[in-house]
């Protein structure tokens, strides 16, 4: 077992793992750490603990010190250092005429390094940018291309529900989201329908999968063949969350489909989810 503190640098974001170097942390302390990126100073996410050697990776770095009230004060200044720096880089992006939406700008704790956050339709070729930055801020300068989520996340809007996006709000990390999930739900496979405001699958597919995954192993699927109390039929609709079937009988095709609840048909035949071409095809810039 080792004892670790989780600490993260931005509001919902990666927690990572340190050594708290005997050094007692409550959540929600501010703490001074080094980095792959330099001196940083992060929020305490997760309280002095010990956990399993197997789920770290060692060597920890251990944590410098709690963060003082002369490092927070930095911490601000900062943040009004990158206020100003964003301006500069839009007036020099537009100087320079490059095709380029400037996101976000970060100074590490140590003002070493200045990163700025972009997104772009493709490649951008910034080498004479990143030498006018250098020279207006006397640091190291890093300019990095993100996607349209990563967009999303650092600026917050809102999703189709109302409610602040799941990964500004609580999603530390992105998760994998595929079309299918999106069929699986019994979602409408209609762009607008299923797509965020950052233009892609919504996250909120991917931690609902799971229980979805559950309701369909227990729900006979759209096509399955069912045995009923009215004799045999053919699934040809189902609602995942209240476990009704609208089933058509094979003795009465013509006859309104009936609904049963799925506890009271017996499968004996299930059948698969399967995306058709012209669905890949339609949502592949989506995902």
């Amino acid at each position: 077992m080792a004892e670790i503190v989780g600490i993260r640098f931005k509001e919902v974001g990666k927690i990572y793992y340190f050594d708290p170097d005997g050094k007692k942390f409550n959540k929600e302390d501010q703490a001074i750490v080094e980095t792959a990126r330099g001196i940083e100073c992060g929020t305490v996410a997760m309280a002095n603990r010990e956990i399993p050697d197997d789920e770290i990776v060692n060597p920890l770095k251990p944590v410098i010190r709690k963060a003082t009230e002369d490092d927070l004060k930095t911490v601000e200044e900062n943040r009004e250092k990158e206020k100003k720096a964003f301006d500069i880089c839009e007036k020099k992006i537009a100087n320079h005429g490059l095709e380029m939406k400037l996101v976000d700008v970060e100074y590490t704790f140590d003002n070493s390094k200045i990163l700025f956050y972009f997104t772009a339709d493709g490649r951008v070729d910034f080498r004479e940018l990143v030498k006018d930055l250098a020279g207006a801020f006397r640091a190291r300068i890093e300019l990095r291309q993100i996607g349209v989520r990563d967009e999303a996340k650092m600026l917050g809007c809102f999703g189709v529900c109302g409610r602040p996006c799941c990964c500004k709000s609580f999603l530390g990390e992105f998760q994998p989201v595929s079309i299918k999930m999106a069929k699986e739900q019994g979602m409408s496979l209609n762009p607008v329908k299923i797509s965020g405001t950052c233009g892609r699958l919504m996250c909120c597919l991917k931690y609902e999968q799971d229980t979805y995954e559950h309701l369909l192993r227990h729900t006979p699927k759209v096509g399955a063949i069912v045995e009923t109390h009215e004799g045999r039929g053919t699934v040809i609709d189902n609602n995942l969350i209240t476990g009704m079937l609208t089933i058509r009988l094979d003795r009465r095709p013509d006859a309104a489909p009936v609904i049963i609840e799925r506890h009271q048909v017996k499968l004996i035949k299930d059948a698969q989810i399967k995306l058709e071409k012209a669905e890949i095809e339609a949502l592949k810039g989506i995902e």
